[in-house]
């Protein structure tokens, strides 16, 4: 698992920068209701996704939450004054605070399945009757693209069961009281892989199933290695919004 406060300073960079930001917000604020005022997003990052979504809308209260120090200084940046430091499985806000809330890339970090539903209910519960909360489903997959890469990659040990998985997302939405109102797509422009790129991230701790420096990551490493073309970007991945409401008589 990376260590987010390390990544916190080389993040932006490394997944796409502002194109990928912006697609990203683009994507989340289609699935918003027009009259969101106040919105809550949860797993912020350095706010560059949250910054957007704060400009987007005139009259809008935006505010960041994340639970890694070094995160949050990033964000607070971009967002001064409307950053919290604080675990997403336990949110500092009263009930039925927040017109909406959105975790953009967040649900697939969760240690265990109990944590990710844990997320989810904290989500539900700080969202006002009408309420919108958004979220990115299925992360793995969106990074499966079909390249050589992926074929190389497909051999690995076997991840757990996805965290985020749809379905698994939209059942724990339905534990709170949450229907579904919608989805989208956007693509993570700047993400496609490259296998030099893929073995930094193998020797950095991204893939679970291939800790950093033990033998099966080095055999894993070196088989990228013998691939062509070996700094040109594969297809970039698309990734999978999905958006539930509180029903307005909840």
């Amino acid at each position: 698992m990376l260590d987010y406060d390390k990544e916190a300073e080389r993040y932006d960079a490394s997944r796409g920068g502002e194109p990928r930001a912006a697609a990203a917000a683009e994507a989340v604020l289609g699935l918003l209701p027009e009259d969101t005022r106040q919105l809550l997003d949860v797993g912020c990052g350095t706010g560059i996704v949250t910054r957007r979504l704060a400009a987007a809308r005139d009259g809008a209260r935006v505010t960041g939450v994340d639970r890694a120090p070094a995160m949050t200084r990033q964000a607070a940046t971009r967002l001064p004054g409307a950053v919290v430091l604080a675990d997403s499985r336990r949110l500092p806000f009263p009930d039925g605070r927040f017109d909406a809330v959105t975790s953009v890339w967040l649900l697939h970090l969760a240690p265990t399945p109990a944590d990710a539903r844990a997320i989810v209910a904290e989500c539900a519960r700080v969202l006002r009757p009408g309420g919108v909360y958004v979220t990115t489903v299925d992360k793995a997959a969106a990074h499966n693209v079909g390249s050589d890469v992926d074929a190389v990659l497909a051999a690995r040990p076997p991840s757990p069961a996805p965290r985020d998985a749809a379905d698994r997302v939209a059942g724990y939405a339905a534990e709170h009281g949450l229907v579904p109102a919608g989805q989208a797509r956007f693509t993570g422009r700047g993400q496609g892989r490259s296998p030099r790129r893929t073995i930094a991230d193998l020797r950095r701790g991204w893939f679970v199933t291939l800790p950093p420096g033990a033998p099966l990551a080095e055999t894993f490493a070196a088989r990228l290695a013998a691939l062509p073309d070996q700094d040109r970007p594969r297809p970039d991945p698309v990734f999978t919004l999905r958006a539930f409401r509180r029903p307005a008589g909840a």
